[in-house]
């Protein structure tokens, strides 16, 4: 039985709701936000998703099919090394804030990060290469050809495609000259 609350009466079944003559037909926000907490609601942000109808699900499938096999998909991953670097929260009571059930373990200077470059296709993986520093577009190329060879033993036939997000250095002019003098074909994200 859904059941609302008010100050005076404090509780109404539905079937009786009616303006509470103590409240002037308006209830606090605060008795609401109680009684979900009273059933473990809480409140998260929504999660987000793109929106996708059954022609783009049905379209990326038939792509996936005819090019799957064909497919090598590069990309750039940053991983902090010792765990995530962003807010973490916990629900506890204002004295118990340095229980270890309550803590994160830190390293001292955050710990760091590492920048990695890899790719993967139906046939298996490829390389991964170690970036130092900020990639830019001729440390690209670079990585490019040293690693894209590798891919051949993906056993790809003659005809493949490399798939990249649309990150300025990916789509910049030294990269596309590079592409096109090898004859390779470049595929831009389809998400």
């Amino acid at each position: 039985m859904n059941v609302l609350w008010c100050e005076k009466c404090k509780s109404i079944p539905k079937q009786q709701q009616g303006p509470c003559e103590d409240a002037g037909g308006n209830r606090d926000k605060s008795i609401y936000i109680y009684i979900l907490y009273r059933h473990n609601l809480k409140g998260h942000s929504v999660r987000k998703k793109p929106l996708f109808q059954n022609c783009h699900k049905i379209a990326r499938l038939r792509f996936a099919a005819a090019h799957g096999d064909k497919d090598c998909t590069c990309g750039e991953m940053s991983s902090e090394l010792f765990g995530h670097n962003d807010h973490r929260y916990v629900w506890r009571k204002k004295r118990d804030a340095c229980q270890p059930k309550n803590t994160i373990p830190t390293v001292k200077h955050g710990g760091g990060s590492i920048m990695l470059w890899g790719c993967f296709a139906a046939g298996g993986t490829g390389a991964i290469h170690k970036i130092d520093g900020i990639t830019r577009k001729d440390n690209y190329v670079d990585i490019l050809e040293q690693h894209l060879k590798i891919v051949r033993k993906l056993k790809f036939g003659c005809k493949w495609f490399v798939q990249m997000d649309n990150d300025p250095k990916h789509t910049s002019k030294v990269v596309a000259k590079w592409y096109w003098s090898g004859h390779h074909k470049a595929l831009t994200s389809i998400l």
